[in-house]
């Protein structure tokens, strides 16, 4: 079943999870205006998905139920998959700035590969588990949470180590029936309005932390989960043009003995395979948070050419404000186009299915993290001072001002003086607003600081290859004990200071 928008938001109702929003207790989030633009921007995932012109990025064939699902719960078969989906991402979020639900793609294809991983290595039986929440999942068209980020405490000291086991997510108690979790994870996107999370370690763990090694879905709802959050956006605000309808909470969840029966643990303990998770969910959510910023870049390209124009420009004419737009242009296609490569690229993975190349995965999501700013710059660039210092839109109907306002602050004479307003009121809520704010910040660190995705490109690098590339054209050979030598002139050994074999005196 695909699931509408309308629909969504009226599944939402069957839950009643434990939320507070600005430090009040939410009654019903599917009626709470402070989380409706978030409910909105999942919304667009559900109704693209059931619309003609979409449905091939929108939907796929599940391979291993033969139904068709929501994009955005596939797991990917091959090259087409990935690039349809990063596609996919790529019109939900030039719509909606963020549609979130990209995170229940990326971390089911992660389980995917690391339960049938842990089952190769351990004979147990989570492979098989995974698959029937998985079909459930895509049956009832649901929207999952990922709850990896844990608080983490003490940064310099291991879980195990922290004065409070409960800045991780951990086991507590295990029975014959399943398991109990307790701890803290602090940053999941959507969280209020979720229908499950999937509770995922988030970094590598020792054996002597083997309890903090957990995976296992739990329904947004069940005893001993609280959520605490923050709006979605900035709803409500007349000047936030295109956070008031389209944005994303993010909330800090509270595991406090929450019991998960057998069925639904994907994890318990298995620490080496736990890694393995982490670093496939980082791979699969880096190459899908290029689709997001590179719809989070149309939008600032189309809202600067729009400034552009109502502030009588013409980039043709005038240098400087092609200069920066095509430099914008670059930054924004430059890393899509690494997502493309990830996607041609890709590695057939043990459990049947595939992953994104890993260099250009972390490539990719490195520029957009660490070029975000200079999107903002060059929007501001070419917009002008005026996105930050136009008066509130309340002027706008100010009888006293409203008048000399609209001659004063008009552009370009065929540009209506209001539609100058709106767009600069937009550029302002995508870059320099807190919501602006927002998604800098979850673009450098979303999915891993720039430190971890600099760690796995030099790790999945072929450096050796490069320099054995190099030594060959320097005509480097190999000696029978396998040590390198150089037969450059004046590096005749290892060292170069092998001594000259005495001469041989003449008779």
């Amino acid at each position: 079943m695909l699931m509408s928008a309308a629909d969504f938001r009226d599944s939402l109702r069957r839950y009643r999870p434990r939320v507070f929003v600005n430090g009040t207790a939410v009654a019903s989030v599917a009626d709470e205006p402070l989380l409706a633009p978030g409910i909105n921007a999942i919304g667009v995932t559900y109704d693209f998905a059931r619309q003609a012109e979409h449905a091939a990025l929108m939907t796929a064939r599940q391979g291993t139920s033969g139904k068709t699902v929501n994009r955005m719960l596939h797991i990917d078969e091959n090259a087409t998959d990935l690039l349809r989906k990063l596609e996919a991402i790529r019109l939900v979020c030039k719509t909606s700035g963020c549609a979130q639900r990209y995170l229940s793609h990326d971390s089911l294809n992660a389980l995917y590969q690391a339960t049938k991983r842990t089952d190769d290595a351990h004979g147990t039986d989570y492979h098989q588990r995974f698959l029937a929440y998985l079909h459930r999942v895509q049956d009832e068209d649901l929207t999952l949470g990922v709850a990896m980020t844990d608080a983490k405490g003490d940064r310099s000291k291991r879980p195990g180590m922290q004065a409070n086991p409960d800045v991780y997510v951990h086991i507590k108690e295990r029975r014959p029936d399943g398991m109990v979790i307790r701890g803290t994870k602090a940053i999941v996107t959507g969280a209020p309005y979720m229908h499950e999370f999937l509770v995922m370690p988030c970094r590598s763990h020792t054996r002597e932390d083997a309890e903090f090694a957990v995976c296992c879905a739990v329904p947004v709802d069940a005893p001993g989960v609280t959520i605490v959050a923050r709006p979605a956006g900035r709803p409500g605000e007349a000047a936030a043009k295109f956070s008031a309808k389209y944005g994303q909470s993010t909330g800090v969840v509270l595991f406090d003995d929450v019991f998960v029966p057998h069925d639904r643990v994907f994890l318990a303990g298995e620490y080496e395979e736990g890694g393995f998770l982490t670093t496939s969910y980082a791979t699969h959510h880096r190459h899908s948070c290029i689709g997001a910023r590179a719809g989070f870049g149309d939008l600032l390209i189309g809202a600067g050419v729009l400034m552009t124009e109502a502030n009588g420009l013409d980039p043709d004419r005038h240098g400087h404000i092609r200069d920066a737009m095509v430099e914008l242009i670059t930054i924004v296609e430059g890393f899509f186009a690494c997502g493309v490569a990830a996607s041609v690229y890709c590695q057939a993975d043990a459990a049947g299915s595939v992953m994104p190349d890993a260099v250009f995965s972390n490539i990719g999501k490195l520029l957009l993290a660490t070029k975000i700013y200079d999107m903002h710059r060059l929007a501001h660039y070419v917009s002008g001072g005026l996105i930050v210092a136009l008066p509130g839109p309340d002027e706008d109907h100010n009888p006293e001002t409203q008048g000399s306002l609209a001659a004063v602050l008009a552009g370009r004479p065929d540009i209506p003086a209001e539609q100058r307003l709106e767009v600069s009121r937009l550029m302002e809520d995508l870059t320099a607003s807190h919501q602006g704010g927002w998604y800098s910040v979850i673009s450098l660190h979303g999915g891993g600081s720039p430190e971890a995705m600099k760690r796995e490109i030099w790790r999945n690098y072929p450096v050796a290859e490069r320099k054995e590339l190099v030594e060959q054209l320097l005509d480097r050979g190999i000696l029978d004990t396998g040590q390198r030598v150089s037969k450059q002139p004046g590096r005749c050994c290892p060292t170069g200071c092998e001594a000259p074999k005495p001469a041989i005196a003449a008779e």
